[in-house]
């Protein structure tokens, strides 16, 4: 069982900068990998950032490869996204979630744990 519990959202304006954190309570955090959605009015849930068990494993979504970057701080139960260079395009509610696979997941199928969610705003 895990929970997890985003924050960190806001508006900015394009070219500004955000930075999302996502706290989980539960046991074996290390043991899960992570990744970060998000979902526009009238558009599905898209994959945005995941990050594995290991640091150095990642995945960007080519829309925001360059701009965004995930982290996590094992020691702080804590997941990152670090938003640069943001376009109106990127406005959307984020989502954190949590899986037990081994390998990356790119889909909403492949996460068993959801957060709540926080909204990001570009003004142009």
């Amino acid at each position: 069982q895990v929970q997890l519990v985003e924050s960190g959202g806001g508006l900015v304006q394009a070219g500004g900068s955000l930075r999302l954190s996502c706290v989980a309570s539960g046991r074996s955090f290390s043991s899960y990998g992570m990744g970060w959605f998000r979902q526009a009015p009238g558009k599905e849930r898209e994959v945005v950032a995941a990050i594995g068990r290991s640091v150095s494993t990642t995945f960007y979504v080519d829309s925001v490869k360059g701009r965004f970057t995930i982290s996590r701080d094992n020691a702080k139960n804590t997941v990152y996204l670090q938003m640069n260079s943001l376009k109106p395009e990127d406005t959307a509610v984020y989502y954190c979630a949590a899986r037990s696979g081994v390998w990356l997941g790119r889909l909403v199928k492949d996460y068993d744990y959801w957060g709540q969610g926080t909204q990001v705003t570009i003004s142009s």
